[in-house]
């Protein structure tokens, strides 16, 4: 399970722990911008210059979300956000030079949770940064004076010898081993399964799912619904469940009795 390493500040008994975001960009002026505007809006801000300094730096702590710079010297973004996928549940927010789509459309191959390019306003940062952290787990808040009540029932979805637990995030294979899943693939597997037997637009997911507006948005949907397939179809090129109706979207059928 994945705990992560907070600040706290004590109000009333109650302690509230802040969303943990670092930084990995290679320009000086822009990092430290970009760590005085999300700290001054609240959130625990770590800013490092290169992947190396990461990838040490992720050894005593841990985040909810990492935004890296594509372009670097030495290890690149892509490959830092590929190896951080391998260590914890973090949403991952790509910076990417004007035009450089190919690495675009690589980033979500890799399962990114949204792009920026250069030069971008704070503001549009700010307002991505909220977007992907509604995604992730959210910062763990301890309220002793509310231990004692019981907790809701979890949501639990099966199917195909699947177990999605929604609240937790995690899929259970039918050989009961957890499915390493993205959590740009889990937003649209939660979508498919608490809408099944419905059909989805892209335009739907894209909403659905809090995608920003941009051309590669359909693009962004059919890459993390192929990813899916191969996680959870035994023939993806002939799916069980996630099927594509053409000209308008997408279905997830799901039998009543979860098989």
């Amino acid at each position: 399970m994945f705990i992560p390493n907070l600040l706290s500040a004590d109000s009333g008994g109650e302690t509230t722990l802040r969303a943990r975001i670092v930084i990995v960009e290679d320009e000086p002026d822009l990092r430290d911008a970009v760590a005085e505007y999300l700290g001054a809006n609240g959130y625990d801000v770590t800013a490092v210059g290169d992947a190396q300094a990461m990838r040490e730096l992720s050894a005593t702590q841990s985040f909810h979300l990492a935004i890296l710079d594509i372009a670097m010297p030495g290890e690149d973004g892509l490959s830092l956000g590929r190896w951080l996928r391998s260590k914890m549940p973090i949403g991952i927010i790509y910076a990417t030079a004007a035009g450089a789509s190919i690495d675009r459309i690589v980033g979500l191959e890799l399962g990114a949770d949204d792009y920026m390019v250069k030069p971008y306003e704070l503001r549009e940062l700010l307002a991505r940064v909220r977007s992907v952290l509604r995604r992730v787990p959210p910062p763990d808040e301890i309220q002793p004076a509310k231990a004692a009540v019981e907790a809701p029932a979890r949501r639990i979805v099966s199917f195909g010898g699947f177990s999605a637990d929604l609240d937790g995030r995690m899929i259970t294979g039918p050989d009961g081993v957890l499915v390493d899943m993205a959590k740009s693939e889990f937003d649209v597997l939660e979508v498919f399964l608490t809408r099944a037997n419905r059909l989805l637009s892209r335009a739907a997911l894209s909403e659905a799912i809090g995608f920003a507006e941009e051309p590669e948005v359909s693009r962004a949907v059919d890459i993390r619904i192929m990813r899916l397939r191969k996680k959870i179809e035994d023939d993806p090129a002939n799916p069980k469940f996630l099927r594509t109706v053409r000209g308008e979207g997408y279905i997830f059928t799901l039998p009543e009795d979860g098989h």
